[in-house]
């Protein structure tokens, strides 16, 4: 007997936990390793966010909220929304999780039913495809070319709706690209959702680490479309507030009703202290201070890599436009040896990579990208330079 639901069964799991696990056991061990694995931001999170924390605290403000957040945050929420992206909602279309991950998990099993399909950009954040297998729904994996920025283009989208398409998802900035669409691409794959009357899942998470690009939201592009759209973002790259977990949806308000309905049996509200943290988060103008700050690091940082990478052909890249993320193509060295290792995939480079060089990449198998590795910049400039380098000689070690 399967003791076992298939549901579980079929989650793939991840192929970096390895690596990762490598890596920091190397560092435990007092070896000098670079690490560009990181996911959060290497900045501290605010101190007026920390105090507003502690306040609440001392305040009492230690009891449950309302399922779906407390209504000053969601207020807070929709004031945001209205004065960066020009949507307006109210506070019972927001629906506050315990992180932006838990806000698309309640998304997708509010709206997929079994055998629905779901369209996803490839190369994608890998937990995109467990989310939609967990609705029992069947991920459908649309690539993205280089030669296009790794940005889905509106005719390769309309190729990919069948019948059974229930939503889309659309995550910009983009995890591992750093890819950001324009508002001109954006409103093309509007046009392309609105005649397919599809839902789309806008995970909007990085849309603060933008560098040269204005944010878009589309949702913004249509009333029709945004009644269609289920925005997902939080506090946790905009804020450095990734262990706070807090993200929260903007959608319409049956699909709210929905998603807090399925929150409130699953978790109940997302942690209470955290929740009025992050109303000061939103609130007061320290943030935005904060986010310049952090912002021209990342850029800097950003320019740093890029102007780097450039030098280390046959490395492969697509120049990042937002997040903090690099993917390097590795495809020039599949097939190649080194140390009596011939590298078969991204994973093999990447174990390589450790071995050798002692350097940590994240391979982008599991983001459907399987000739590339990601590399992510919020790490010092001193990591970035020491670790690159360490990358460049290291190819450089390889048998023809």
């Amino acid at each position: 007997m399967n003791v076992i639901a298939n549901r579980a069964l079929q989650v793939s799991p991840s192929l970096t936990l390895e690596i990762t696990a490598k890596g920091k056991k190397m560092k435990e061990d007092g070896l000098d390793v670079v690490s560009f694995g990181a996911g959060e931001p290497d900045f501290n999170t605010p101190a007026y966010i920390n105090e507003a924390c502690k306040a609440a605290l001392d305040g009492g403000l230690t009891k449950y909220t309302p399922a779906s957040g407390a209504v000053e945050l969601r207020k807070a929420i929709a004031a945001k929304l209205k004065k960066d992206n020009g949507l307006d909602y109210v506070y019972a279309d927001i629906v506050v999780s315990n992180g932006a991950k838990h806000s698309l998990y309640n998304a997708f099993m509010a709206i997929v039913n079994p055998g629905d399909e779901v369209i996803i950009p490839a190369p994608y954040w890998l937990t995109y495809p467990e989310l939609v297998k967990l609705a029992d729904g069947v991920p459908v994996i649309v690539n993205a070319d280089a030669a296009d920025g790794f940005k889905l283009t509106p005719r390769a989208l309309k190729a990919a709706v069948t019948k059974r398409t229930r939503a889309f998802v659309l995550n910009n900035p983009s995890n591992p690209t750093g890819a950001v669409y324009t508002e001109k691409e954006l409103r093309a794959l509007a046009e392309v959702l609105e005649d397919a009357d599809i839902y789309v899942i806008a995970d909007e998470i990085y849309e603060k680490l933008c560098y040269g690009i204005e944010p878009f939201s589309i949702a913004a592009a249509s009333e029709r479309l945004k009644h269609n759209t289920i925005v997902v973002n939080g506090l946790s790259k905009t804020y450095s507030m990734t262990g706070w977990r807090v993200g929260y949806t903007a959608s319409n308000g049956a699909i709210a009703r929905a998603m807090g309905g399925i929150q409130s049996h699953a978790t109940s509200n997302a942690n209470t202290p955290a929740q009025y943290a992050s109303i000061a988060a939103l609130q007061s103008p320290e943030g935005e201070k904060f986010l310049s700050r952090m912002r021209a690091t990342f850029d800097r940082r950003r320019r740093l890599a890029v102007d780097m990478l450039k030098k280390m052909r046959p490395l492969t890249f697509v120049e990042p436009q937002g997040a903090f993320y690099i993917m390097a193509g590795i495809g020039a060295f599949i097939g190649k040896t080194l140390g009596g290792v011939t590298v078969k995939s991204a994973s093999d480079f990447a174990n390589l990579l450790i071995d050798r060089a002692r350097v940590v990449v994240i391979p982008c198998e599991s983001f459907g990208a399987p000739e590339y590795i990601r590399l992510s910049y919020a790490v010092s400039d001193e990591n970035i330079v020491k670790g690159l380098n360490r990358i460049a000689r290291m190819c450089a070690e390889f048998e023809d």
